[in-house]
């Protein structure tokens, strides 16, 4: 005869052993992945082809050409930037007036706007509407605009003209800061776009206002990067904070002379920023000068973008007849711990 104690004993051990000492009746439930590239780095290769890459969090798997890959078609031969709004994401190219509309964690294609644009550049959202730059004719400095879509049926209802040059965009309550770089030449505007009214205010900066962020102080921290030498009329370059609620400059943190800014990511009330001799520095939001000592040197041959997130910093090297390279740092020890190839002209890096 069958001894059926034995696993009889064994199964109400199993039992015992599942269950918590506070009788927790809780049933957890798999969640399944919503795509292939949720949760991980992407990478926007300007081109030729245009071609965005990933690069999963855990930095252990990569893969170039993720949108050719997914829909077998190319994005075009300049790709400028991405934005994201909920599941979607909107990849600007403005050298064929295009914004491909793709899902974020799936890279599947769901439509395209190709009417109402004029060399695009950035992309944001704010009350259920994207509100795209646009340069317009780069030899014509007065018919710059704000393109605004409705995100139902995806076309342009409205344009907003505005100054020469409209780059970067950012939505903060029911304003938008817009950083007039200048196009092909130089600008020294920030536009304030009123959502509701799309009446427009502008407040002067240091030369060429490029990339911006709002700071957990919720001030508006803009980066001039000044007119290099090469210009004949070189110019200082700054880090500007500006108060978003009355549009004034609170202060503004001008280079040395012949030191131009020209990147810059914030990430848990620091900012950090890249000059043109290639170092990084670091500055918290209660500092009240420029830092004297970089935090790393970079040896890249052209740093074309970077980003940071839990004390990574991912360095875009770009170049534009091969494969460029990400480079990926430690910030704590100032050490290069990964390396992925990625596109030609790399140049921006996003977190999905």
């Amino acid at each position: 005869m069958k001894n059926i104690f034995l696993p009889l004993f064994a199964l109400l051990l199993l039992t015992f052993s599942c269950s918590s000492d506070d009788d927790d009746d809780t049933i957890y439930e798999e969640v399944a992945p919503l795509g292939a590239y949720e949760n991980g780095i992407l990478v926007s290769s300007e081109g030729g082809p245009s071609s965005i890459s990933f690069i999963s969090e855990d930095l252990s798997v990569s893969e170039n050409s993720i949108y050719f890959n997914v829909n077998n078609e190319d994005l075009g031969v300049y790709l400028q930037s991405i934005g994201f709004n909920n599941d979607l994401a909107y990849i600007v190219t403005d050298s064929n007036n295009t914004i491909t509309i793709v899902n974020r964690n799936t890279f599947e294609k769901i439509g395209t706007i190709t009417t109402g644009l004029e060399l695009p550049r950035y992309i944001s959202f704010l009350n259920g509407k994207g509100y795209v730059s646009n340069w317009g004719d780069p030899n014509d400095a007065t018919d710059d605009f704000i393109a605004v879509i409705n995100l139902t049926t995806n076309a342009v209802e409205t344009t907003i003209p505005v100054v020469e040059g409209p780059e970067r965009i950012l939505a903060n309550g029911d304003k938008l800061f817009v950083s007039h770089k200048g196009g092909y030449g130089s600008n020294n505007i920030i536009s304030i776009v009123n959502a509701i009214s799309n009446v427009v205010e502008t407040i002067t900066v240091n030369d060429n206002p490029d990339e911006m962020i709002v700071n957990t102080a919720g001030e508006l921290v803009v980066l001039c990067g000044g007119k290099e030498a090469w210009t004949g009329n070189e110019t200082a370059g700054s880090i500007t904070k500006i108060n978003t609620t009355n549009h004034s400059v609170i202060s503004s943190f001008d280079f040395a002379d012949g030191v131009h800014p020209n990147l810059m990511d914030y990430s848990n009330g620091t900012l950090y920023f890249q000059t043109s001799s290639n170092k990084i520095y670091s500055m918290a939001d209660s500092d009240t000068s420029l830092p004297t000592n970089s935090i790393l040197d970079l040896t890249t041959s052209y740093t074309y973008g970077m980003a940071v997130k839990d004390n990574r910093l991912f360095v875009a090297d770009a170049s534009f007849t091969a494969q460029s390279e990400i480079l990926v740092y430690d910030l704590s020890t100032a050490t290069e711990t990964h390396s992925f190839s990625a596109g030609r002209g790399a140049s921006k890096i996003y977190f999905n």
